[in-house]
């Protein structure tokens, strides 16, 4: 989808083998001005410098405890997972 929007990809990490769970993926995380969190077909808005941390990382963490996938560092904002509407904010 970003190539077809013809926005520039300038890193890819294979989120199979280079994982971050727990404090790993929160170094990451409070990083950004706003996260986004896919879920289901919406998403959340996160401020990592006021919001909880716990709950930021319960949304933006699978199953396996890592960070989910897709990820993508937009702007100074992180998207954490997939949905449409979220999406449907990309620049074009």
């Amino acid at each position: 989808m970003l190539q077809r929007l013809n926005m520039p990809i300038k890193e890819v990490v294979d989120a199979r083998k280079n994982t971050l769970a727990g404090e790993e993926a929160w170094d990451l995380l409070k990083t950004a001005k706003q996260v986004l969190v896919a879920r289901g077909k919406s998403f959340q808005l996160f401020d990592p410098q006021t919001d909880s941390k716990e709950e930021l990382l319960a949304r933006a963490l699978g199953r396996t405890g890592n960070l989910r996938a897709p990820t993508l560092r937009i702007n100074g904002e992180i998207w954490v997972g997939y949905s449409e509407s979220l999406y449907a904010r990309l620049p074009v």
